[in-house]
């Protein structure tokens, strides 16, 4: 007989308020089905290059980068303080939202996102809640930040791997 394979719930974050909430329901619901928790942070470079340009990281993308990466570790402090427990691993990925996410789903028994009150007052989801509503290869929970919540604190160290 062949064990099942672990499960793995995957968090797409960003700097707000509902991605804390999105986060700490994930982390508990993965104590419940002994799962590991795996949190992305999707950036895109604000200007892209000319298919002519010579390649190599600019100063901008490498501010980009360094701003994902405290918003990242901001959504992780907000939740686990400044000590990331083990099953839990975070990932920066460069790439759209949507694209990123419906990758990662395709290994995932379980993809969380986080949403604004806005979009349960009948207005529509963003972009990227309504790609993985459409594309994502697994189970999609919605969790929405109560208007009480505080956004992450920015500029204060966390690991991130």
């Amino acid at each position: 007989m062949t064990e099942p394979a672990p499960q793995q719930i995957i968090v797409g974050v960003h700097q707000s308020a509902a991605s804390v909430a999105a986060l700490r329901w994930a982390a508990a619901e993965a104590r419940l089905r002994r799962a590991s928790v795996h949190v992305v942070h999707a950036w895109e470079r604000a200007v892209r290059r000319a298919s002519y340009a010579i390649l190599g990281d600019s100063t901008v993308s490498g501010q980009e980068r360094l701003r994902a990466e405290s918003a990242l570790a901001a959504v992780l402090r907000g939740v686990y303080g400044s000590e990331i427990p083990p099953g839990v691993t975070a990932e920066l990925a460069e790439g759209m939202a949507e694209r990123v996410l419906v990758q990662r789903s395709r290994e995932a028994s379980l993809l969380v996102l986080g949403a604004a009150d806005a979009h349960l007052a009948g207005r529509p989801a963003g972009p990227v809640i309504r790609a993985c509503m459409r594309s994502a290869r697994c189970p999609l929970v919605i969790i929405t930040a109560t208007a009480a919540a505080l956004p992450p604190v920015v500029n204060t160290p966390v690991a991130v791997s």
